[in-house]
């Protein structure tokens, strides 16, 4: 450390409010004057080339390894005292977040050490420190020793840390700082997760610093989840971004793509050979060539029944030149390979976004994409956009004559026909506050029109910042609920998982909100009497229905950038549409890493729906394993497995409403289900995997068609197998699946750990 530090004299207050701030969301970039939005003849490949090459900016708040040579420069030319002392905690807090723990830690002791005479600062720099010690032990242990017991709540088994000392120390500098300051619960969450990987809790914990129950209390439980993803050789380590689970090669088993947001990070696909291994096919896909990408959804946009992809891009930037990043629509050429055709098909666009949904609005046949775009009260320059198909691999850009070049802060968008007039709806959640209800009016010249409904639905009334959404029929009655989660909040995320266990409250801070369709036009807030009112903090989200029931579970994937935000992924069991029940904790998915996007699907073809997760963090230091929970079976119960093919409808039958009639332990039951894409970072399969509990037969399979609007009915249909419907065309057909087992390898011992610098 500069030799000036050791001046006496000197004032804190400069340092206290850096660092009391350091591990806060970040500012957006400074504004810069708008790009041209042209190619100038250049691939879409050669522009990515040219922003990854501006993303290494120290001005980039993510870019960890620009900013940490910027520091380091500044720190030998800097003569202030306080000036050196700013950065030299500004190069710490950044080698934590390019992954560099060690150098972190013996930066962030000496800082420690210098203030301790001062207590704010002393406190803040003690947080810091105890902090990067706990990185620091998940990178010795949860990352490097990877294995399937890794950061899930509650820790034990494998889980436990064979590597103590870094989690030791942790324990041994936030006592300190709650023996100083009781009231910081950020600190006092972290020393009971830590405690935990050091298996002594609670009995080790001090009492008057204990939280007691983490990962206890459930009053349903299921069976456990087993985590696989490295003995199959599909535990990516990446940073943030999506999933999809689908059949890109049209041979009945399910492939995984995955992605991290990084402009340095490449898609991965994983095929799913249908003899319970996985080949990495990235390169053979050509996807290794496509980088970043935040969220992704399959699409069938030119109709030729083999899925294709479109990534986003250039969310989390502000509004300055790192957001102005380029989607992609990524052609599956129906060979194993697939092809970037954004630029010929007209919707290349330079906006910041995660959000988007694929449906046919205007029930022509083919489908159209809504993308909602990150707009700054402050500078509102990326509207969002309305692409309509024009059938020949080519879209329009509509937004703006039809008033929907909406700008605000969307951070996810969905799409349904919430009122069953036979035309796709659009949601917008925006971390502004703004529910915007976006009614299908139908189409004038082949062109859709909207109306803001948000005020009449009742959703406008509810200010709160939300980020993941999705429509779904929670309740089977045929109508599409509505699905948000909160995203305020003034502390960081630990402060809150704290203060909900010790001093339950009626804050609203990272609550799920969940809205009755009230058949009318209107919704109904639901959260409280559904027991959904915990503090969740959902980045993404998806729904299935893990146990067969017939009934629509929720998982959510948690967290935000900052390193405090060491909380768990949450599975909720959906009680006969009458209440949600927590079952985290018994199902072992809760991991303490930031989930992004998640998947329920059937992997393995039992008829079981698994679940796959895409987990890491905004920065480079932060990034981690993807997730695959192999479902053991939870009961029992019965299901049934559809693939619809549009003829008049778009072939991905996107769109399409299905209602099953059947009768379960004595009672007739009808069950619903929408066929849709995926929306909050992660995608589940197109064909829809149905629980019908304890049936023996569906005396009935009823669907509509989007585009023809007409009505299919099968009747007397066998459970427990693999159907295609074919619209227009009688009955159905079998498809045979082999059941594909999976086997746990490892043991414990770590397989494809990445191997990582400290």
């Amino acid at each position: 450390m500069n030799k000036q530090l050791k001046t006496k004299g000197h004032q804190f207050f400069l340092f206290l409010a850096l660092l009391l701030s350091l591990f806060a969301c970040k500012n957006n970039t400074q504004e810069n004057s708008a790009e041209s939005n042209t190619v100038n003849g250049e691939t879409l490949g050669t522009i990515l080339d040219k922003l990854t090459e501006q993303y290494y900016n120290p001005d980039n708040t993510y870019a960890a390894g620009a900013r940490l040579a910027h520091y380091d420069s500044l720190l030998k030319v800097t003569k202030d005292i306080q000036s050196s002392l700013n950065y030299a905690v500004l190069h710490a807090n950044t080698l934590l977040e390019y992954g560099k723990e060690k150098r972190a830690v013996a930066e962030l002791e000496k800082i420690y050490d210098y203030v301790k005479s001062v207590p704010a600062s002393r406190l803040a720099a003690g947080e810091m420190l105890g902090v990067a010690y706990m990185r620091l032990a998940e990178r010795t242990n949860c990352i490097a020793r990877h294995n399937a017991d890794a950061c899930i709540l509650p820790i034990k088994g494998l889980g436990i840390h064979q590597d103590k000392g870094p989690a030791r120390k942790a324990v041994e500098i936030f006592e300190k700082i709650l023996k100083e300051d009781p009231k910081m619960l950020n600190s006092r969450w972290l020393l009971n997760i830590a405690y935990m990987t050091l298996g002594e809790y609670p009995n080790g914990v001090p009492k008057e610093f204990l939280i007691p129950g983490i990962g206890q209390g459930e009053t349903t439980t299921v069976k456990p989840f087993t985590e696989m993803a490295s003995d199959l050789g599909i535990a990516l380590y990446k940073q943030s971004g999506g999933t999809i689970v689908d059949d890109f090669d049209n041979d009945g088993n399910l492939d995984i793509v995955v992605t991290g947001w990084s402009l340095k990070e490449t898609l991965h696909y994983y095929h799913n050979n249908g003899d319970g291994s996985f080949s990495d096919f990235s390169e053979r896909s050509g996807l290794n060539k496509i980088r970043g990408g935040l969220n992704m959804m399959q699409t069938d946009y030119n109709n030729d029944g083999k899925i294709d992809i479109f990534l986003l891009r250039g969310a989390w930037q502000g509004s300055g030149p790192f957001a102005k990043v380029p989607n992609s629509l990524l052609k599956n050429n129906g060979d194993g390979t697939f092809t970037d055709v954004t630029i010929q098909a007209g919707i290349l666009s330079f906006n910041p976004t995660q959000a988007a949904t694929w449906n046919d609005f205007n029930n022509d046949g083919w489908l159209d994409v809504f993308i909602g775009n990150e707009s700054l009260p402050s500078n509102n320059i990326y509207p969002s956009e309305l692409y309509i198909n024009n059938q020949d691999g080519t879209f329009t850009n509509i937004a703006s004559p039809q008033g929907l070049n909406i700008k605000t802060f969307v951070k996810a968008c969905t799409s349904g026909d919430y009122d069953n007039d036979g035309w796709a709806d659009i949601f917008i959640s925006c971390l502004t506050g703004e529910k915007i209800l976006l009614r299908n009016k139908g189409v004038k010249g082949k062109v859709p029109t909207f109306e803001n409904t948000s005020q009449q639905a009742g959703l406008a009334q509810n200010k709160e910042r939300t980020f993941p959404t999705f429509f779904f029929d929670y309740d089977n009655d045929g109508w599409l609920d509505l699905f948000i989660c909160n995203y305020s909040f003034e502390q960081q995320l630990s402060f809150f998982l704290a203060k909900e266990t010790l001093y339950p409250s009626n804050d609203q801070e990272g609550k799920i909100i969940l809205y009755h369709n009230n058949q009318n036009g209107t919704f109904s807030e639901v959260s409280g009497q559904m027991h959904l009112n915990q503090p969740v903090f959902a980045m993404a989200a998806n729904f299935g229905d893990f146990d067969n029931d017939g009934w629509l579970d929720m998982f959510m994937s948690t967290g935000n950038p900052n390193y405090r935000s060491l909380i768990p992924n949450r599975l909720y069991k959906n009680m006969g549409g009458t209440d949600f029940m927590e079952v985290t904790y018994s199902a072992r998915v809760g991991n303490l890493q930031k989930g992004h996007g998640v998947a329920f699907a059937d992997i393995n073809n039992n008829g079981d729906q698994d679940i796959y997760v895409n987990i890491g963090g905004a920065y480079e230091g932060d990034a981690f394993n993807s997730a695959f929970y192999l479902n053991p079976g939870q009961n029992d119960n019965n299901w049934i497995t559809m693939q619809l093919e549009g003829v008049k409808s778009n072939k991905a039958a996107i769109g399409a409403r299905i209602r099953l009639k059947f009768t379960d332990n004595g009672k007739q039951r009808f069950v619903y289900r929408d066929l849709n894409s995926g929306g909050s970072f992660g995608s589940s399969p197109l064909r829809r995997e149905i629980g019908l509990g304890q049936a023996k037969m569906i005396d009935e399979i009823q669907i509509k068609w989007p585009a023809s609007g007409t009505v299919q009915t099968i009747t007397n249909i066998k459970p427990n197998q693999f159907i295609k419907i074919t619209e227009g065309k009688e009955g159905y057909s079998t498809i045979n699946l082999k059941n594909i087992v999976f086997k746990y390898k490892s043991g414990g011992i770590p397989m494809c750990a990445p191997r990582v610098s400290i």
